[in-house]
C-alpha cells in the first residue's frame, strides 16, 4: 500500500525521503547519543511512518515538520554538511561502477589490428611502420614506401560537417608545419591524464611544436607511423606530419558469462598475457607480462589441433568450415584468392604462408602435417587478420583463468561495428 501511494503521491514521497534521512542520521549517530534523544526521534520516526500509511497528506506533513523538529533539536549537526552529502554520493557512484567493470562489463580498447576486419585497431594514412614489416625484399620495401608516401601527400583534411562525420567514425587528423628551420632534435612522450592524452611535443631547430590532444597511435609510436626521420632538415612551412589516425574499436567486454559457463570455440576473449612465454633468439621473452589481448578462441583443452593447406583449422581430424558457428566470416573467403592482410582469408600455417610472401615464422604451425596436442586446462587463439597476427601459431596456448571476458559490445567509434553484432 505504502508503495503504491509513493507513486501517486507527492506529499507521500517527500515524507519518505525525510524519513530515510533521519533514520540514516540516527543510525549513524545512535551510539554517541543519549537514550533520551534516540528515543525522542524515534518516536517521531514511528508517527510519521503511521502518517504514511494512513495515507492523510496533512497528518503526513505535520509529522514530517516533527521529526525535523526533533531531529534539529536531538541529532548532532554535521560540518561542510552539503560537502558530505556530495562526497558520499560520489564514492557510492564509484563503488558502483568499479563494481560494474569488475564484475559485469569492462571497457576495453583494441590497440592493434589483430583481429581486423571484425575489429579494428588503431590504423593511419600513412603508415611507415609497414616498411619492411613483411617484406625483405629491397624492392618491395621501395615499392610501399612510395606508396606511404603518396598517401601521405594525397591526404586531404575535410571541413565543417565532414569534419564532424570523421570524428564519429573515429577519424582523427593531425596535421604539424615546421616554425623553424632545422632538424627533428626532440620528440617527448605523451602527457597523459586518466585515459586521456593530453599533449605531445617535437623540437625542430630548438622551437617545440606542440600537438595538443594528439590522436591515440595504438602500439606503434607516433615517430614510426609518421616516418619521421631525424636526419632530415625541414624548412619553415613543411609539413613534418601529415596523417590521418582511424582510433581503434573501443567494446565492453562481459565478465558475467563465464562465471556460469566455460568459452565455446569461436568466441572472441579477453586474456591476460601473464604467464605466455614467446622467446626470441636470445631466450627473452618477447611477451608483455602486463596486458591484454583480443582474438578468437579456436582450441579447447585436450584438443589436436592443425592448420591445413587449405587455411582451415583441423579440430581433433575434423575441419572446420563457414558452417562451424562463429567462424563463417573467417571461412567465408574465396580459396582461389590469396591471403590479404586485414581480410578474412581462413588460417595459414608457415608454409602457406611462405608461399604467398606473407610472415610465415610460425613455429607451432609450420605446415599442415604439424599436430599441436592442446594439453591441460589450456585454450589457444587466432587472430581474424591471419596475415598480421600474433598468435597461437607463434607462441602456443595458455591457461585458462587467464580468460577475463568475452566481447560483447562496440561502443565506439559509430561505424558498421557499432553495436553487439560482431561475432
Amino acid at each position: 500500500m505504502i508503495l503504491l501511494r509513493w507513486f501517486i503521491s507527492k506529499a507521500v514521497r517527500e515524507a519518505c525521503t525525510v524519513s530515510k534521512h533521519y533514520r540514516r542520521l540516527l543510525a549513524a549517530q545512535r551510539d554517541v547519543l543519549s537514550p533520551d534523544a534516540i528515543a525522542a526521534v524515534t518516536l517521531k520516526l514511528d508517527g510519521l511512518r503511521a502518517a504514511i500509511e494512513e495515507g492523510h497528506a496533512g497528518k503526513i506533513r505535520v509529522a514530517a515538520e516533527e521529526l525535523q523538529f526533533a531531529g534539529e533539536k536531538n541529532l548532532k549537526p554535521y560540518p561542510h554538511a552539503a560537502w558530505r552529502e556530495n562526497v558520499e554520493v560520489l564514492l557510492v557512484a564509484l563503488a558502483v561502477a568499479m563494481a560494474i567493470r569488475t564484475f559485469f562489463l569492462q571497457p576495453f580498447k583494441i590497440p592493434t589490428g589483430s583481429m581486423q576486419p571484425t575489429l579494428f585497431g588503431v590504423n593511419s594514412v600513412p603508415d611507415f611502420t609497414k616498411i619492411n614489416y613483411w617484406q625483405a625484399d629491397k624492392e618491395k620495401e621501395r615499392a610501399e614506401l612510395f606508396e606511404q608516401l603518396r598517401l601521405r601527400d594525397a591526404l586531404q583534411f575535410p571541413t565543417g560537417w565532414a569534419r564532424v562525420k570523421a570524428w564519429l567514425h573515429g577519424d582523427s587528423y593531425v596535421h604539424l608545419v615546421a616554425q623553424a628551420d632545422g632538424n627533428i632534435e626532440a620528440v617527448s612522450p605523451p602527457v597523459k591524464f586518466l585515459i586521456f592524452t593530453i599533449k605531445q611535443s617535437l623540437t625542430i631547430g630548438g622551437v617545440e611544436h606542440v600537438m595538443w590532444f594528439p590522436p591515440d597511435f595504438g602500439e606503434a609510436p607516433l615517430v614510426r607511423r609518421a616516418g619521421l626521420d631525424p636526419g632530415h632538415v625541414y624548412k619553415k612551412g613543411d609539413d613534418v606530419i601529415r596523417m590521418k589516425v582511424s582510433a581503434g574499436d573501443h567494446l565492453f567486454v562481459d565478465r558475467m558469462s563465464y562465471n556460469f559457463r566455460k568459452p565455446t570455440r569461436g568466441e572472441i576473449i579477453v586474456f591476460a598475457t601473464q604467464g605466455i612465454n614467446n622467446p626470441d633468439a636470445s631466450g627473452m621473452n618477447q611477451m608483455p607480462q602486463d596486458q591484454f589481448y583480443i582474438k578468437r578462441l579456436v582450441a579447447l583443452p585436450g584438443e589436436k589441433v592443425q592448420i591445413g593447406d587449405d587455411r582451415h583449422l583441423v579440430i581433433n581430424g575434423e575441419r572446420l568450415d563457414a558452417g562451424t558457428p562463429h567462424f563463417e566470416r573467417v571461412y567465408g573467403f574465396d580459396p582461389k584468392s590469396p591471403p590479404h592482410e586485414s581480410k578474412f582469408s581462413g588460417h595459414l600455417n608457415g608454409a602457406v604462408a611462405a608461399s604467398f610472401g606473407q610472415y610465415s615464422n610460425l613455429p607451432y604451425f609450420p605446415d599442415s602435417t604439424t599436430v599441436y596436442n592442446n594439453d591441460g586446462n589450456n585454450y589457444m587463439v587466432m587472430g581474424d587478420n591471419t596475415c598480421n597476427s600474433s598468435d597461437s601459431r607463434v607462441w602456443g596456448n595458455f591457461p585458462a583463468p587467464n580468460v577475463i571476458g568475452k566481447s560483447f559490445f562496440v561502443y565506439w567509434p559509430i561505424t558498421d561495428r557499432f553495436g553487439w553484432g560482431n561475432r
